[in-house]
């Protein structure tokens, strides 16, 4: 972390700002209670975090272009404000239209905290701080993506609705909008791009092979927690209750993953860093690819949350630093590259039911692994 004691006030908003972008995690948690409410089917049910999540495929680019004309922390301020409507429009309008909506609004405001709040940090902390304090963004957005299931059923059990949940989301939306306006940012001026010529951009090897170890990463992340309890059920033999609780490893050891990669980042390379931790994963997944016992199971979803946790966080800092100037469209790039969490599941279902086993699953996610190790090459190919 920055060591100039200004610049850690000056990042409490950011950091709530970094909060407000772990509610979109609560989309698959309400999901269930929405289900129950408006006796949905399970395949319209499944479909409403999947309109959350669209909007970084089609919103990311726009979003870094947006920026170039109005400004970082202004981008963030505008997704602070979509997202703290998602979170009010449940008590204006407790319909399944409003709940559509809801929906949307959260995946547009997510989708401009993520693209903007990444660039926001590099005006903030000098270059070689930038991975460790990025890294204690996803720590802190963590923390949400793991208390979320715990508050919404505090909140159900305590007032009798999940709704209650969104409300305290909506107070800290709220703080972080009032903080971050207060808040001046020094931002140098950037001239408007198109989309030509942020797309272009991957026609840079540098810049493709970082967009597609964002897109393993997020494959991995989103595949583990998929996979993981299905994995379980057939090798260790557990029922669904028990094997539902699996992801919570994985989000624990993730969240400390990021907390320990703040410090690490701090007095470590970036580059022995990614390299340790883009093994520690390949490792893990290829244990899930041959191991039964379940508690050594466990220990590879508890290993593959921990080291995959700070991917993210490096590959991202190293590609603001190579294009400096373009820190705005590689920004949009880079959250475009989330589509990875929609197309990584999809590969996994076909390989399950090509070999009638989970293994098939998981050696797509081995698949991953070895791209993000590969990534590392070209990543610091420029520091050999």
């Amino acid at each position: 972390m920055p060591k100039d004691k200004r610049i850690y006030w000056a990042l409490v908003p950011v950091m709530l700002s970094f909060m407000a972008m772990g509610f979109v995690d609560a989309a698959g948690v309400v999901t269930h209670y929405i289900k129950a409410d408006f006796r949905l089917s399970d395949t319209v049910a499944n479909l409403l975090p999947s309109m959350v999540f669209f909007w970084f495929l089609v919103f990311s680019v726009p979003a870094g272009m947006m920026m170039n004309k109005i400004g970082r922390r202004k981008t963030v301020l505008i997704g602070l404000i979509l997202t703290a409507a998602a979170l009010g429009l449940p008590f204006a309008d407790y319909s399944f239209g409003g709940i559509l909506a809801s929906f949307v609004f959260l995946g547009l405001g997510n989708t401009l905290l993520q693209v903007a709040l990444n660039p926001l940090l590099s005006n903030m902390v000098p270059d070689h701080q930038l991975a460790g304090v990025m890294a204690f963004g996803q720590f802190v957005k963590a923390i949400v993506s793991f208390l979320a299931p715990l508050i919404a059923g505090w909140a159900v059990v305590r007032f009798g609705s999940w709704k209650w949940f969104y409300l305290i989301f909506l107070t800290e939306a709220a703080a972080a909008f009032v903080f971050l306006s207060r808040e001046k940012i020094q931002e140098e001026a950037l001239s408007p791009s198109s989309f030509a010529e942020c797309f272009q951009l991957l026609g840079n090897g540098f810049i493709l092979c970082c967009f597609l170890g964002i897109v393993c990463h997020v494959g991995i992340d989103v595949g583990i927690n998929i996979t993981a309890p299905r994995l379980l059920m057939e090798r260790a033999g557990l029922d669904l209750t028990r094997a539902g609780c699996v992801p919570s490893i994985y989000f624990l050891f993730r969240t400390a993953g990021c907390l320990s990669g703040t410090f690490i980042l701090a007095r470590f390379s970036a580059k022995k860093f990614f390299w340790v931790s883009a093994g520690g994963v390949a490792a893990a997944l290829c244990g899930l690819v041959v191991l039964r016992s379940q508690w050594m199971l466990y220990a590879c979803i508890a290993l593959a949350g921990f080291c995959n946790s700070n991917v993210f966080s490096i590959i991202f800092s190293q590609t603001m630093l190579r294009l400096p100037d373009k820190k705005n469209e590689i920004s949009g790039l880079m959250i475009t590259g989330l589509f990875g969490g929609a197309v990584f599941p999809f590969m996994m279902g076909l390989a399950a039911d090509t070999v009638h086993s989970q293994t098939g699953a998981v050696c797509i996610l081995c698949a991953g692994a070895l791209f993000l190790l590969w990534t590392g090459k070209k990543l610091f190919a420029s520091m050999e």
